[in-house]
């Protein structure tokens, strides 16, 4: 069965080649399928579960999302590993070289959101919201800003370093922050992105931390339609 299933790959890989020998050409057969890019953008901060990753992209069935993560294993681009005890179950995580496709992602992300066609009020994963910081910070908003952010979405948190004018994302658990945001993915992406009212997430921690936090990722300027 494992090898008429890698059979089936690749004839399936030959029917999608566009041949052309542009390195875009390649990655759009790397990665043009439905949802591969999504469902490698959910292993951009460390590994999963096949369950958590489709409980974040609530629209692909189980069924696709078992197919695209064959295809992207196949490709070298994801890997399955197993977490060591307690936990002992088998997650999914990005090679190294699928990593490098994190910041090519975040950047089509931020092209495609000067769409007008673009609709920022659909839910977000807190893998894509933390994806957004990255994209969108500006450092100049930042200044001499030297913060320690932590975040909670349920059983999974960030924290988010700001200094010298530059940004770092960790998942793990806030300790030593100065302030902390915890909600829902969709709830904070209102507050930082979509400038609702903050009360919209529970805060803890400095309020002025948590002001200036929300200034520091302007949105791209949409594009005049004619």
């Amino acid at each position: 069965m494992q090898l008429e299933n890698i059979t089936n790959l690749r004839e399936k890989d030959e029917k999608r080649r566009y041949d052309d020998a542009c390195g875009l050409a390649h990655a759009l057969e790397l990665l043009g399928e439905r949802w591969a890019m999504l469902v490698l953008r959910e292993l951009a901060f460390g590994p999963r579960r096949f369950s958590e990753l489709k409980a974040d992209l609530p629209g692909i069935s189980a069924n696709v999302l078992t197919q695209r993560l064959t295809e992207l294993e196949k490709r070298g681009i994801v890997r399955r590993t197993t977490l060591p005890p307690p936990a002992s179950v088998q997650v999914y995580e990005a090679t190294p070289w699928g990593l490098e496709a994190s910041p090519l992602i975040g950047a089509l992300g931020k092209w495609a959101a000067r769409s007008p066609l673009h609709n920022p009020t659909l839910p977000m994963s807190h893998v894509a919201l933390m994806m957004s910081f990255q994209t969108l910070f500006a450092p100049e908003c930042a200044g001499d800003l030297n913060a320690r952010i932590g975040f909670r979405f349920g059983n999974v948190s960030y924290v988010v370093r700001v200094a010298d004018g530059a940004i770092a994302i960790d998942r793990r658990e806030p300790e030593q922050v100065d302030v902390t945001f915890s909600g829902t993915p969709t709830n904070m992406v209102a507050v930082i992105h979509g400038g609702a009212p903050m009360d919209l997430v529970e805060i803890d921690g400095d309020m002025s931390v948590a002001r200036r936090f929300t200034t520091l990722f302007p949105l791209p300027e949409k594009i005049a339609m004619s």
